[in-house]
């Protein structure tokens, strides 16, 4: 495992680590994007999981109704538009026509349903809508309505998401499937077709361009407006040594590296071939987790109990070293660049850290020794190094905490896990979401406290709930924002999560690449000049 403190000796030996050539040797540069992802995409089924590799794999195959642009405002994608009647209690949509999914079969109406009613199961966003909605069907091949009983105002950005969870459109009888199961078979209508027969788990997936793909008019911005696929075929290298990927960039062997560990950013800054940037400019949040349902974390007495402790400088500096210019500490539940940040009781996580002070607070809550067993991905260099910060934190506070190392996808398996701890469960687990992610109470995944309904972990707070209920009545942004501040007073007394400090990494790609889209990261409408 490539730890951050030995990055650069790993990058002292590039030369002795070429990517093996066999791997890369179909296609030529004019017809094949090479790329590393974060991790691999163990599960491909977007609606089970918030993984970033399967979100990204997500918008290589499907496609969303609406889309949002660099300003994340919203744009007809696989809709052609809408008429909203009856006071905001009934909204009408049209699809384009013409777009097919990769099977042949025509995107209908009944399938954009059938895949709302599958996301409304799992995303923050359309639980709430499932709350306000009165009816959703179909009206013929390319209309469908959906009547509410009170008016949903951020309907657009929520059927427009690109991220945790966008709504894919995906053929009617996939949709069907129960949202706590992956589908069968990928089966989507955007640009590229995954190609399932030359897929290696832990090694490399790979996707042809689906040229009956229509892509709408416009001009590309994140993921809204048309996506481009300019390659032929695209393969995703899973490659976890970081010196490897480093190597395999600098000799053109590959293309594009999605998350360059920060120590390694001066090394490819050197080459004058390789181009080092932030593209996703909403930073990544870091949370630590704990699973509400077992102790010692079921207990928000003993959740506050760890606030003293908590330095979000040595989380970050873990990850990101001393320049303060790439990552923030006093972070609220909301990232820095959200509307919705403030310093509403932020005063808990300032002045001298100290972990006698949340041992004796642990104790005083009426710890008893109960184990926390902590899901470490040794294969994930920044969610590896936090985890070894958030585990020496604990420790010193007086727990007893079980380091249970394994790879990024048992670590997805494990946390769907709710049986206690002793029994194939878990106590805490790193969490990494994009700040847009995170940017309002609407899709903030790790501020909702309806218990079984919540991301892994399942808090319970009706306190939450109401704020965020009565957020979404807010008249004006001015309103939203003081609700905003009730919201994270109320945060540090639940506590669904530890705020850890906000970041903003870099990707890196081949300088004869053009065409990358500011907001997120996503290897589609770039060409090779």
């Amino acid at each position: 495992m490539l730890r951050r403190r030995t990055a650069l000796t790993g990058a002292a030996a590039l030369a002795a680590a070429p990517l093996a050539a066999p791997a890369l040797a179909q296609g030529d540069a004019a017809r094949v994007l090479k790329y590393i992802p974060r991790a691999d995409v163990t599960i491909l089924d977007p609606m089970v999981t918030t993984a970033y590799p399967t979100r990204d794999h997500g918008h290589m195959v499907w496609d969303t109704l609406y889309g949002l642009d660099e300003q994340l405002r919203p744009h007809p994608q696989l809709a052609e538009g809408h008429v909203v009647e009856d006071d905001g209690r009934r909204w009408v949509f049209t699809l384009r026509q013409g777009p097919t999914f990769h099977d042949g079969e025509a995107v209908r109406a009944k399938d954009a349903v059938a895949s709302i009613r599958r996301w409304m199961t799992r995303d923050a966003h359309g639980q709430t809508l499932a709350q306000r909605m009165a009816e959703l069907r179909a009206l013929d091949d390319r209309r469908f309505e959906i009547r509410l009983n009170r008016p949903f105002g951020p309907m657009l950005d929520a059927l427009g998401k690109p991220s945790s969870y966008p709504c894919f459109v995906m053929p009617e009888r996939l949709a069907e499937t129960e949202s706590t199961r992956a589908i069968p078979e990928v089966v989507g209508s955007g640009p590229y077709r995954i190609v399932p027969e030359e897929r290696v788990v832990g090694s490399k997936l790979v996707y042809a361009r689906f040229d009956r793909y229509l892509p709408r008019e416009g001009t590309p911005s994140m993921t809204s407006g048309p996506k481009l696929a300019h390659f032929e075929r695209m393969e995703w290298h899973i490659i976890t040594d970081s010196a490897t990927s480093v190597a395999a960039l600098q000799t053109g062997e590959i293309d594009w590296w999605v998350s360059v560990p920060n120590d390694l950013r001066p090394v490819l800054a050197r080459n004058r071939d390789v181009n080092v940037e932030v593209v996703d400019t909403s930073g990544l949040v870091a949370s630590l987790r704990p699973n509400h349902l077992h102790p010692p974390f079921n207990d928000p007495a003993k959740r506050r109990a760890l606030l003293p402790a908590i330095n979000q400088a040595d989380f970050m500096q873990a990850i990101m070293g001393d320049d303060r210019s790439i990552w923030r500490d006093g972070v609220g539940c909301f990232p820095v660049n959200s509307p919705m940040a403030s310093d509403e009781g932020i005063e808990v996580l300032k002045g001298p850290r100290d972990t006698e002070a949340a041992k004796r607070a642990l104790l005083a809550a009426g710890y008893q020794g109960e184990p926390v067993v902590f899901l470490d991905p040794a294969n994930i260099i920044n969610n590896f190094n936090l985890t070894q910060v958030a585990i020496d934190m604990m420790r010193k506070c007086g727990l007893t905490v079980q380091d249970d190392t394994m790879d990024w996808g048992q670590v997805l398996q494990r946390r769907a896990r709710r049986e206690p701890p002793g029994q194939g469960g878990w106590g805490a687990v790193i969490a990494l979401f994009a700040g847009i992610d995170f940017n309002s109470p609407a899709g903030h995944l790790l501020l909702r406290g309806n218990g079984d309904g919540a991301w892994f972990g399942w808090p319970t707070s009706p306190q939450l709930e109401a704020l965020r209920d009565e957020w979404f009545g807010a008249p004006t942004p001015e309103a939203q924002k003081a609700i905003g501040r009730r919201i994270q007073a109320q945060f540090w007394q639940d506590l669904p999560y530890w705020p850890i400090g906000q970041y903003f990494e870099s990707s890196a790609w081949r300088r004869s690449l053009t065409g990358v889209l500011k907001g997120m990261v996503l290897p589609l409408n770039v060409r090779r000049t």
